[in-house]
């Protein structure tokens, strides 16, 4: 045992103790302790230093520090270390850190020890930083100190210390190459403490582990691999991961099964469409040849595929080593036959994605994919010139007439054993409820076709159902339709197309054209022929040369083609006899499971296709309907600026109307009321009381006057009422007229009934109510006329009450009162009755300007609303150019990702197969 060791040990004593002699250590240093004190020059040190490691094994701690504090020569810093021992058995933890701190040596098994001890303190005061500095120093010291980096793994543990925990395993890791730190770094990164590490932290340690253990280090890179799939350094990740092993002479024959498929895990997630090309497309080609570099046999040709495809659709991208071992692999791989359902994945998404940015791909297409599911059933396309007895022969097949007339809808026939019909548009899907239903969505006079729908029709079919057929019947191919004509949508539905010829005239120049277009697209499609109309040929034998000659012009064209005559007149169940043979002769022995794949991925190619045409017609549609919004805005305002001149216009000439009738209504009372008041001098006579004349006047005078406003005024006035309120109902018919031709203009653009101008006419009744209350409701208040304050009123009052107890004063007074009627100034009594007379048709009046707002509120609100809503799709319409301009690639990227998928399932379905 070395000194060093004794020291830490606390066993140095036992140099001045003899091997197998008996006596206590404190005996025998005592003895030693005693003859060194008697020499001249006595060295107690070392002796006093072994004394207290014997009393510090006995507790007795105080003792052994009494011996340790004295200590002066090199034992000094070890005393110092252990009297710090000793207050850390006593509790005294602030003495022992004291002492810790104070060692001043250059020994690092002393700075250890001390530095370890400091620790234990440092724990037990809570003290964790410091503790951390001190594990930390301790470690950089020297981390192959016994059991060091064991106890700082320990303590940072117990602290959930993380940070310093994946430190201190990655740089031992680093340093040992021992696979126990590895293990222990993938412990926590499996457990996820190593997300907060930027990917590059680790590289060095990967590059040592992938020296060290190939095992482990694909362990830890797909431990790290997952850590980081939801954080924001995923795709930093991906890129200094792939830069590493790029470097790294991973290859196949070490099987990297489960790299291998978090490669492919990850590419997939990569390409979902989720991230932006130009986010992923600098990670993309290292990735694919990593992958490729070590796939293992089951994803070889995923991994192939997937680089072919993309280096199709991103050329250059991907080296052209790379690209040859892949394609050398999908070479010699075995047959997929998992084409079809990845590729209805695929479709099944990109419907998905189109759903979720409010895009319809279409019904039909959707119908297409969801009816290849039906892998038994042979669907033969049925095709020809107009007139050249389609119908006939299918209705012989079906066993029924169903189509009366030509047909201008694709209609599939289907049996199935509970009768159903559809009819399919790109917009809406219709279940047909019965034959005249179905004739109707079928005929060519429907108005709104425009060879757009499919009837999918499903009953019981006897002999399609016996050779597993569906018949695609299709509308007549003219000059009309030759160029869009229905049929070359459905060629890649159909497993193969019978053609019509027609026997008076078979095989003509338009029957090539129509054939060499379909064989040019559709190259793969197997064509067979019906000669239709064999009737028209008279004898047998001529029948047989026609049939002959037409077979072997088409044979020209069409080797492998077969051809079957028919006619109307031919016995059915000879027909459908021969036909059976004709299908078992005509049926391809191609693989139909191969050939509905590549029919789905022709789909989801279109699909594709679709929806990336859609964009260009989305920002056109924009563009448009902005444009057409802002023509009806201002439409919009400038009716409401002719309606506010409207009804400014009708307001002031009803209201001149009716300020008319009360006018010269006023001006005939304030004319005739004084006339009638000097009427009433013929109630003076000579024989009149003269002190009360003047009260029986001026009663009869309001009597008068009463039935003058009752008889007269008023029933003229109630008659001009009817006649100004004819008048304001024509003048708002005339607003209304008007209105309703705007409304008129404003639907037709609109296309729908949307725009309703209707005024409130309930206004002209409210009018007529209020003037027969108003007629019947007038009631006079009588007035003083001869009553009033005046010199000479006054005068004949006074006169009559002095002198007309006097008979001979009568004809002087008679005279007097008789003259003072008929003079009198009775204009400002007229006027006053007037006002009184035309009071409540004065508020009538005023109310007249509201009753007409009324009349015209509801085509202000309408036209208010109609131009709001049309602002409201201007804004909605520049927001949605706006994403579009701003950001075409979050609609672009997603799309070309499908591609990449698809052409990957295109390649992987070719595998081989040669």
């Amino acid at each position: 045992m070395t000194v060093e060791e004794q020291l830490i040990k606390k066993s140095y004593f036992e140099i001045y103790t003899e091997s197998g002699n008996r006596t206590h250590p404190v005996q025998v240093l005592g003895e030693l302790y005693l003859a060194e004190q008697k020499k001249d020059m006595p060295d107690l040190a070392k002796i006093r230093y072994a004394q207290g490691e014997v009393y510090f094994h006995h507790k007795d701690y105080e003792a052994a520090i009494f011996k340790w504090e004295n200590i002066t020569n090199e034992l000094k810093p070890w005393a110092k270390k252990n009297m710090g021992d000793a207050f850390l058995e006593l509790g005294l933890l602030t003495s022992a850190e004291e002492l810790y701190l104070s060692i001043e040596t250059d020994s690092d098994v002393l700075k250890m020890e001390s530095g370890l001890q400091l620790l234990s303190v440092y724990i037990q005061q809570g003290k964790l930083e410091k503790a951390v500095a001190v594990i930390k120093q301790a470690v950089a010291l020297n981390p192959d100190y016994p059991g060091v980096t064991e106890i700082a793994r320990t303590f940072f543990e117990e602290q959930n210390d993380w940070e310093n925990g994946v430190e201190l395993a990655v740089n031992e890791g680093i340093r040992t190459g021992s696979p126990k730190w590895f293990d222990v770094l993938n412990h926590y990164v499996e457990q996820g403490y190593t997300v907060q590490f930027a990917p590059d932290y680790f590289s060095e340690a990967l590059s040592v582990l992938f020296q060290v253990d190939r095992g482990r280090f694909e362990q830890l890179a797909v431990s790290l691999w997952q850590s980081y799939r939801n954080e924001s350094t995923y795709m930093a990740w991906i890129r200094e991961f792939n830069q590493l092993f790029s470097g790294m002479d991973g290859n196949r024959r070490d099987g990297w099964i489960q790299l291998s498929a978090i490669y492919q895990e990850s590419y997939f997630e990569l390409i979902n469409g989720d991230r932006l090309i130009k986010e992923i497309s600098p990670l993309i080609p290292e990735l694919l040849t990593n992958w490729l570099k070590i796939t293992s046999p089951v994803n070889s040709l995923v991994a192939a595929s997937s680089i072919i495809a993309w280096n199709e659709v991103f050329p250059g991208t991907i080296t052209d080593s790379a690209i040859h071992d892949a394609e050398t692999l999908v070479l010699h791989s075995n047959e997929y036959h998992d084409g079809y359902q990845d590729s209805l994945m695929l479709f099944d998404s990109i419907m998905k994605w189109a759903e979720e940015h409010d895009i319809e791909v279409g019904n039909k297409i959707k119908w297409m994919v969801q009816e290849l599911h039906e892998t038994n059933v042979h669907n033969m396309l049925v095709a020809g010139l107009s007139g050249n007895g389609k119908s006939s022969f299918i209705h012989t097949i079906l066993g029924e007439d169903l189509l009366t007339a030509p047909t201008a809808a694709v209609i599939r026939f289907m049996d199935q054993g509970n009768p159903v019909a559809y009819e399919i548009t790109d917009t809406e899907i219709r279940q047909i409820t019965d034959v005249e239903d179905f004739k109707e969505a079928a005929g060519v006079s429907r108005k709104n076709h425009q060879n757009e729908t499919i009837i999918d029709f499903k009953a019981d079919f006897p002999f399609l159902r016996e050779h597993n057929l569906a018949l695609m019947d299709t509308p007549g191919v003219n000059r009309n339709n030759y160029d869009k004509h229905p049929l070359y949508q459905y060629l890649r539905f159909a497993d193969s197309l019978l053609y019509v010829l027609n026997a008076a005239e078979p095989f003509t120049e338009k029957d090539k054209e129509i054939l060499e277009k379909i064989s040019e697209y559709f190259p793969d499609l197997p064509i067979h022929f019906l000669l239709n109309k064999m009737d028209v040929i008279y004898g047998q034998q001529e029948a047989a040369e026609v049939f002959d000659q037409t077979l072997a012009e088409v044979s020209q064209y069409y080797p492998d083609a077969k051809m079957f005559a028919f006619s109307s007149n031919y016995d059915n169940a000879q027909v459908l006899n021969d036909f059976s043979h004709f299908i078992k002769a005509t049926r391809s022995t191609v693989d139909l499971d191969q050939e509905r794949t590549a029919k789905l991925q022709f789909f989801v190619r279109r699909a594709i296709t679709y929806l990336l045409d859609k964009r260009v017609e989305m920002e056109k549609n924009h563009l448009e309907s902005i444009s057409w919004n802002e023509e009806m805005v201002s439409k919009l305002n400038g009716a409401l600026h002719q309606l506010a001149d409207i009804e400014e216009e009708k307001a002031r000439s009803i209201q001149k109307a009716f300020r008319k009738i009360k006018d010269e209504t006023r001006a005939e009372i304030i004319e005739k009321v004084p006339e009638l008041l000097r009427s009433c001098s013929d109630m003076v006579t000579e024989d009149s009381d003269f002190g009360k004349i003047h009260l029986k006047i001026d009663e009869e005078m309001n009597k008068r006057i009463e039935e003058y406003l009752k008889k007269n005024v008023l029933p003229k006035f109630h008659a001009n009422l009817n006649d100004w309120i004819q008048f304001s109902k024509e003048e708002f018919d005339q607003s209304q007229n008007y209105l309703d031709e705007m409304a008129e203009g404003f639907n037709s653009l609109y296309g729908e009934e949307r725009i309703n101008l209707a005024c409130d006419f309930k206004v002209l009744d409210d009018w007529r109510r209020d003037a027969d209350r108003m007629s019947n409701g007038v009631h006079f208040e009588k007035i003083n006329i001869m009553n009033r304050s005046t010199p000479q009123a006054f005068f004949l009052k006074s006169a009559g009450k002095l002198f007309g107890a006097l008979p001979q004063n009568n004809p002087m007074l008679h005279t007097r009162y008789r003259s003072y009627v008929e003079t009198a100034d009775y204009y400002q009594v007229a006027v006053t009755i007037a006002k009184s007379f035309l009071q409540q048709f004065e508020f009538f009046e005023k109310s007249m300007e509201r009753d007409v707002n009324l009349f015209y509120k509801q085509p202000f609100r309408v036209l208010e609303e109609s131009a709001e809503e049309a602002q409201s799709e201007i804004e909605h319409g520049k927001n949605e150019l706006e994403k579009l301009r701003v950001n075409p690639e979050w609609y672009r990227d997603p799309l070309t990702l499908f591609e990449v998928k698809l052409r990957q399932y295109e390649w992987m379905t070719a595998a081989g197969r040669g």
